[in-house]
C-alpha cells in the first residue's frame, strides 16, 4: 500500500514540476525562449543530419547491391577515407602505379571465374539537341557489357555493340532523366545529340536501379569507351575495371585470380606490394561509412553547443525561479518537506524546459528532413534512434544544470526563507 502511495506522490509532484517549469515559460517568455532556442538548435542539427546521413547510406548500399552482390572493382588506387594532398610524390600515393588498362582488362575477361568485365571513365561535359543546351551532364565511356554488369535495364531501344564499341561509333545511350530534359514528349530513339560539340546517335534510354543519392537523379549518358578516350575532355588515368564472376565462383575466387593475373602481367614479385587496388562492395561500403562517422562526430559537436547554451539558460532562469519562490520553498520545509522531495521537484522543473526545447528542435529536425526528401533525391528519413537519443540529451541536460539550482533551494533554511520578502 505504502509503494502505491509512493508512486502516487512520486507522480502528483512530477505533475506539479511540469506545471511550474510551463508556467515560468510563459512568466519569462524571453529567458525561456533563449534556453529552449539552444536546446532546440542541438536536437534540431542531430535529426536533420541524422537523416540525411541515414538516407545517402541506404542510396549508396542500393546502389552497390544494384550491380549484383558479386560484384567488384579494379582501382589504379584506393584509400579508405579522406586523401588529402598537398601535390607532393609523398602525398599523392597513386602516382607510383602504372594506369589501368583497356588490355589489362581484356585478360580478366579471359579467366575462368569471371563472367564480364566492363571497363568505365567518366567526366562532365556539354550536351545539347536542337535550342536544348545542358552545360554539365555525367558522360560515361564504358565497355559494351556495362548494363550486364552495371545493372539497370534499358526501358526503350538498346546499348552499343561489340562491333560498334571496336569501331569507336558516335553512338549513345541516354538515362530517363536526360531524356526528359532533351526530349520532353519525345521518342528519344534515332535522335542525334552533340556532345562535346560532335553528334551523336542515340541508341536507348537506360533506367538506373539506383545511384548514389537516390536513383537517375542526374542526367547521364554512356558512350563506348573507345569514342570516349577520342571525343571527351576528361582527366586522364583514372579508368578502373568493374568485374563480374560466373554464378560458380566465390567473390574471394574471383577476386584472387584477378589479383593474381594483375601480378603476373605488371611482372611484380613475390612480397612486392600490388600496384592496383581490388575492392569489393563491402569495402566500398566501410570506407563509406568511416567517411559519414567524421560527420557524426560533427553533429555531436554541433548538438553538444546548442545543449549547452540552453543548459546555461536552464541555470538562469532556475536560479530567478528559486528566489522568486524563496517563501514558497520555505513554507513547504516548515511543513515537512525533505531536500530531496525540494531537490526532485526542480530537477522536474530545469528537464521539462529542455524537453520542450526537445520537442521544438524534433519538429524542425523533422520538417528539414522532409525538405531534404522532397528538394533532393536524398530519401531522408528520421532515424529512431537520433530522436531516443536527442530526448535523452535534452533531459540529462535539464538535469545536470538543474542540480546547481535545485540544490540552492533544497539547502534553504526554511526559517530564513520564511522571513525573505
Amino acid at each position: 500500500m505504502k509503494h502505491g502511495i509512493g508512486i502516487s506522490g512520486a507522480l502528483a509532484r512530477m505533475a506539479e514540476g511540469i506545471g511550474i517549469a510551463l508556467d515560468s515559460i510563459r512568466a519569462s517568455k524571453v529567458r525561456a525562449f533563449l534556453t529552449i532556442l539552444g536546446v532546440a538548435i542541438g536536437v534540431m542539427v542531430v535529426i536533420a543530419m541524422g537523416s540525411a546521413i541515414r538516407g545517402i547510406n541506404h542510396s549508396v548500399t542500393a546502389m552497390l547491391e544494384s550491380a549484383g552482390p558479386k560484384t567488384f572493382y579494379v582501382f589504379r588506387f584506393f584509400q579508405g577515407g579522406l586523401n588529402i594532398s598537398d601535390g607532393s610524390d609523398e602525398l599523392s600515393p597513386w602516382r607510383r602505379n602504372p594506369w589501368i588498362t583497356v588490355q589489362e582488362a581484356e585478360a580478366i575477361r579471359q579467366l575462368p571465374s569471371i563472367r564480364d568485365v566492363s571497363v568505365e571513365e567518366q567526366t562532365n561535359g556539354p550536351v545539347s539537341y536542337g535550342t536544348t543546351k545542358l552545360s554539365s551532364v555525367n558522360v560515361l565511356g564504358s565497355g559494351p557489357a556495362w548494363v550486364v554488369v552495371s545493372g539497370g535495364e534499358l526501358s526503350d531501344g538498346r546499348s552499343f555493340t561489340p562491333v560498334e564499341y571496336a569501331a569507336g561509333s558516335h553512338v549513345v545511350v541516354i538515362n530517363k532523366k536526360l531524356a526528359e530534359s532533351l526530349f520532353p514528349g519525345i521518342d528519344p530513339i534515332g535522335k542525334r545529340i552533340k556532345i562535346f560539340g560532335q553528334y551523336f546517335t542515340v541508341l536507348g534510354v537506360h533506367v538506373e536501379a539506383a545511384s548514389l543519392f537516390g536513383g537517375g537523379e542526374d542526367p547521364t549518358l554512356v558512350i563506348p569507351h573507345t569514342t570516349f578516350t577520342k571525343v571527351a575532355d576528361y582527366w586522364k588515368g583514372w579508368m578502373q575495371i568493374i568485374v563480374m564472376p560466373t554464378e560458380a565462383a566465390t567473390v574471394s575466387e574471383a577476386q584472387d585470380e584477378v589479383t593474381a593475373a594483375l601480378r603476373v602481367r605488371r611482372g611484380l614479385k613475390p612480397g612486392e606490394d600490388n600496384n592496383f587496388s581490388v575492392i569489393t562492395q563491402d569495402k566500398l561500403l566501410d570506407t563509406f561509412n568511416s567517411v559519414t562517422s567524421g560527420f557524426f562526430i560533427v553533429m555531436i559537436a554541433l548538438s553538444s553547443v546548442g545543449l549547452m547554451v540552453g543548459g546555461v539558460g536552464v541555470v538562469a532562469i532556475m536560479m530567478i525561479s528559486v528566489t522568486e519562490r524563496t517563501r514558497e520553498i520555505g513554507v513547504r520545509k516548515a511543513l515537512g518537506a525533505t531536500r530531496g522531495e525540494i531537490m526532485f521537484q526542480f530537477l522536474i522543473e530545469a528537464a521539462t524546459l529542455t524537453l520542450v526545447g526537445c520537442l521544438v528542435g524534433l519538429g524542425l529536425g523533422v520538417l528539414i528532413a522532409w525538405g531534404i526528401r522532397a528538394g533532393t533525391p536524398i530519401p531522408a528519413s528520421v532515424p529512431v534512434l537520433s530522436v531516443v537519443m536527442a530526448l535523452a540529451a535534452s533531459t540529462v541536460t535539464g538535469i545536470l544544470f538543474g542540480l546547481i539550482p535545485a540544490n540552492r533551494a533544497s539547502k534553504m533554511d526554511p526559517v530564513e526563507a520564511l522571513r525573505y520578502e
